[in-house]
């Protein structure tokens, strides 16, 4: 495996963590089966810091690890029944929306005339989060036997405002991110000598 992959790999492991630590942040709400989390800021910078293979990689990875019985999903919840309950949608929705995101964030970044890191996580961020919300308000209200105008309601109406400041964040960071990323991908490794030591 060449240096490159197993850097990817690394930093999609990381991803995974990061995710799994931003879910502990929790805030219940008595109207909703929804909770406030901070796992979509953890799906953005995945997607704004990996290609998209191993963006979808390490939100694969987090429902895995979640499915199998780590704590790792919001409340240090585990199990597979978290994927088939009223909020398992959104979790399917972080597979999608981290490749998307990764894939609209990269798209034209080394053309001319392209747009700042800045402009580009925000068209990511607000279609990310909008896959997430599709996903998560369909199975709430497929599970729950809501209406789905009450679903949408309930699912995703009291997280927009939490939502947006979560992508004006993934935005502050895009700048950051795709230059140490960048600066990553480019730098060459080390040469070695006969002895296989770094010359």
């Amino acid at each position: 495996m060449s240096t490159v992959s197993v850097a990817t790999l690394s930093r999609a492991a990381v991803a995974t963590a990061l995710t799994a630590a931003l879910a502990q942040v929790t805030i219940p709400l008595p109207f909703t089966p929804v909770p406030v989390t901070l796992q979509v800021l953890g799906v953005l910078l995945a997607a704004l810091a990996l290609p998209p293979g191993a963006a979808a990689l390490s939100q694969v990875a987090y429902l895995a690890l979640g499915a199998a019985g780590l704590p790792v999903f919001a409340g240090f919840g585990a199990g597979a029944h978290h994927l088939a309950g009223p909020t398992g949608g959104y979790l399917w929705g972080f597979v999608l929306a981290a490749p998307i995101s990764s894939a609209l964030f990269r798209m034209g970044r080394s053309a001319p005339g392209r747009l700042p890191a800045a402009a580009r996580a925000a068209v990511a961020s607000a279609a990310g989060v909008a896959v997430i919300y599709a996903l998560g308000v369909t199975q709430l209200a497929a599970v729950t036997g809501l209406p789905w105008m009450r679903a949408l309601a309930l699912g995703a109406g009291p997280f927009v405002a939490a939502d947006l400041a979560k992508a004006v964040a993934a935005c502050l960071a895009a700048p950051y991110v795709e230059r140490a990323v960048t600066g990553a991908e480019v730098r060459p490794a080390p040469s070695r000598g006969a002895s296989g030591r770094p010359a």
